[in-house]
């Protein structure tokens, strides 16, 4: 048994349930706040996500260098403090101005939690097996997290007003950090700021240290991560993956209401995204005593790209509501399974010193791809239509499947 303690799995996954419970009930409810109470355009909606993305791409790496240098565990709770500050402010403020500010601090809470919160529970285990097991148990409780935040924050707005939803969500998630402070133990992190990086220690004086140790954390985890075929195959396939998921998710509701829906489109909406949420957790489910092996979870990883593929290219073929709906279910149900996945696949290619600023680079991908390759299927989608989009979004998971099939095989199979 691990000297981190039986618990601390548990103690972990309750954690990211948690969460997911309050930040997609909170965003269900903001999503609508933002158009219905703050009245914003479209051309608004879309600048508070760029200046959300923005925010992101510039914080991610630094971040992820603090919680290597300074602390995972109170890496998490800053990005409490700072989240749950910020949901609380966009319930009490509709002005543009405002709102972009509160998301742009939005954005850059999560800063603080990507990669922290698996370096972390990879330090305190040290058990690969045990560490993998506990990323998929991870990745369910955020899916069915997200179900009971949509009915339960979702339930709570409509029994009292928007806002006050919002500013609950937030001083709960304030509260989360709290249990972070308490729950989390850290007894097996050494600081890079106390003892440097590979024996070499930092140079006098506190604001050298800090400059010293922090900047070469960044290189080596630039090195580890240039060195490696396969994580480098990882954040290709992230770029790719992450861009396809943004761009389905916004214009499978518009595919869906040019077919035409039997019932109201939110209430349509919301069930395929309950529904979309428990098919991935029982797919991880289905999943979880297979994740043993590197091989095993890149199957896992390619499987769950060809049917994200077929579920796209399924929309647009489909020819009336029902078969469009599974055509979704599919696709939205098995793209968000190849963050978990590859998450696990590059935690196992990390060292402890660079962990959380590794995961960081992996962020930054996501952030890149969502950005780079949102905005060229956007351009598809204006010049050459919507189904076109579609089929670029399909072929670029093709192009994912190939890519992690066979890119860095060998050094998977030597692993």
């Amino acid at each position: 048994m691990s000297r981190g303690g039986p618990d601390l799995d548990t103690v972990f996954v309750r954690w990211t349930w948690c969460r997911a419970v309050l930040h997609r009930g909170w965003w269900l409810v903001t999503s609508v706040y933002l158009v219905a109470d703050a009245r914003l355009p479209a051309s608004e909606l879309v600048l508070i996500g760029v200046a959300q993305g923005v925010v992101a791409l510039v914080f991610e790496v630094p971040a992820g260098v603090v919680a290597d240098t300074v602390s995972r565990k109170w890496s998490l709770v800053v990005s409490h403090v700072l989240m749950g500050t910020s949901m609380i402010a966009t319930g009490l403020v509709t002005g543009f101005g405002a709102l972009v500010a509160t998301q742009m601090v939005w954005g850059l809470s999560w800063t603080f939690a990507s990669g922290a919160d698996v370096a972390w529970i990879s330090d305190e285990i040290r058990e690969p097996a045990r560490v993998a097991l506990a990323l998929l148990r991870s990745g369910r409780a955020q899916l069915t997290g997200a179900v009971a935040g949509m009915v339960g924050v979702g339930g709570l707005a409509w029994l009292t007003q928007r806002r006050t939803a919002m500013v609950l969500a937030g001083a709960a998630m304030l509260l989360l950090g709290l249990y972070v402070a308490f729950r989390f133990r850290e007894r097996r992190f050494a600081p890079g700021l106390r003892s440097g990086v590979s024996g070499v220690p930092p140079q006098p004086g506190a604001a050298a240290s800090r400059w010293s140790v922090s900047w070469r954390i960044l290189v080596r985890g630039l090195a580890l991560a240039r060195r490696s075929e396969v994580i480098l195959v990882m954040f290709a396939a992230t770029f790719l993956v992450t861009g396809v998921a943004g761009v389905f998710g916004r214009l499978y509701p518009l595919r869906l209401v040019h077919i035409g829906l039997p019932t109201d489109p939110v209430a349509w909406l919301t069930a395929l995204g309950v529904l979309s949420f428990l098919g991935g957790a029982v797919a991880l489910r289905v999943a979880q005593p297979y994740v043993d092996g590197t091989l095993t979870v890149r199957r896992c990883y390619v499987v769950a790209c060809g049917v994200g593929a077929a579920g796209v290219v399924g929309l647009v073929g489909a020819p009336e509501d029902v078969s469009a709906s599974v055509a979704v279910l599919l696709a939205a149900g098995a793209l968000p399974l190849t963050r978990t996945f590859g998450t696990i696949w590059v935690n196992r290619e990390t060292s402890d010193e660079v962990r959380a600023t590794v995961h960081s680079l992996l962020a930054q991908a996501e952030h890149l791809g969502a950005v780079v390759c949102g905005l060229a299927v956007a351009a598809v989608a204006r010049f050459a239509g919507l189904p076109a989009a579609l089929v670029i979004c399909g072929a670029m998971l093709t192009v994912t499947i190939i890519l992690v099939r066979f890119g860095g095989i060998d050094r998977a199979r030597r692993h």
